[in-house]
């Protein structure tokens, strides 16, 4: 038997592996060229000024309030040299803009620094009550999601009673502060019903139960006003998108009611609903910190309130920093989410 070997069949590992390398390569010039990778750096490059103008105004503002450390400390009844004694020590009778750079400086290689009281590291001290933080914003946004973008829907599509109820919501939900409606909260179902905790907080991993029932309440107050927007643009969006002249020609064409609600209406709706839901996002982390103090939550906003008043510089600092770190993160979500939503952008 004669064997004929065809010229594709010299080729041995060598010819795949220079065929293959070009195609690598092609693959990683496509993926640099992906306006999500894009979106990411752009937001990444912009994070960068961003901290660094935060850092530099939270700095300013709290050293400009009356007061500093060293009376919080020592009392209204110490002598002047002790006054000085500990500013000195404490580096408080620097210049500001000394102040500031040895805090950038090391706020750069990952070191905050040090409460002026306790002693603590920041980031220990943050760090320990992030999870309350996220937590507490994590469920509002989950229930804010689910329950606006339902209600949203639902009103654009049924109308009458529903259309009648979000609009009641939306205006009840953006006239009641939070504050008060969290102490109405607290007195109703906590107070007289006894359903939930006044005040605490139980770790997740102590028990999951306890864990939604303490931030039940917490949830419901900072969550309401941001459930009443989402759910006002989302019904507003898909208003728009069911008189749009593309979901006229899908009906024309015979297309069922399920595909144009959901593949067509609610797909170019979600354009403007996730731009309105980054904001909010980005207002219920300035609502934490109501909310935790109305609740006494160990998070990051009662932290942030009481350091405040003390004038604890180098603990505001690092808060503010998280705080800024969590906007970017929130911001550069959104930013992808409208990309790959809208293939107008994509294609730019």
């Amino acid at each position: 038997m004669v064997f004929q070997v065809g010229s594709g069949s010299t080729a041995g590992p060598g010819a795949a592996s220079r065929r293959a390398g070009p195609a690598a390569v092609g693959g990683v010039l496509e993926l640099l060229r992906h306006p999500l990778l894009h979106v990411v750096v752009r937001r990444l490059l912009l994070a960068v000024p961003l901290l660094f103008v935060v850092s530099a105004l939270s700095f300013v503002l709290v050293s400009l309030t009356p007061g500093d450390a060293a009376h919080e400390i020592l009392g209204a009844n110490a002598p002047p040299s002790a006054y000085d004694n500990l500013r000195h020590e404490l580096g408080l009778d620097l210049p500001l803009y000394e102040q500031y750079s040895r805090w950038i400086r090391h706020a750069v290689s990952g070191d905050l620094g040090a409460s002026l009281f306790t002693g603590e590291k920041v980031t220990h001290a943050i760090d320990a009550r992030l999870p309350v933080t996220l937590s507490l914003i994590g469920l509002s946004l989950a229930i804010v999601f689910v329950v606006g973008v339902g209600l949203g829907v639902l009103s654009a599509v049924r109308g009458g009673a529903v259309g009648r109820f979000v609009d009641a919501l939306s205006l009840i939900g953006f006239a009641l502060p939070t504050f008060w409606l969290g102490l109405i909260l607290i007195v109703v179902f906590a107070v007289n019903l006894r359903w939930f905790p006044a005040v605490g907080y139980v770790p997740l991993a102590e028990s999951p139960s306890k864990w939604i029932r303490s931030l039940f309440l917490p949830v419901l107050a900072l969550g309401i006003h941001s459930l009443a927007g989402i759910a006002k643009q989302t019904r507003e969006a898909m208003l728009d998108a069911l008189a749009s002249e593309y979901v006229r020609m899908a009906r024309a064409n015979g297309v069922s009611a399920r595909s144009i609600l959901f593949r067509h209406a609610l797909k170019n709706a979600a354009i403007r609903v996730v731009t309105v839901l980054g904001v909010l996002t980005v207002s219920l982390l300035g609502g934490t910190v109501i909310v935790e103090t109305v609740f006494a939550l160990p998070g990051l906003g009662g932290l942030a309130v009481s350091n405040k008043i003390q004038h604890d510089l180098p603990m505001v600092q690092g808060i503010a920093v998280y705080f800024s770190v969590i906007v970017v993160v929130v911001n550069l979500v959104v930013d992808v989410a409208y990309t790959w939503l809208d293939p107008r952008v994509r294609t730019h």
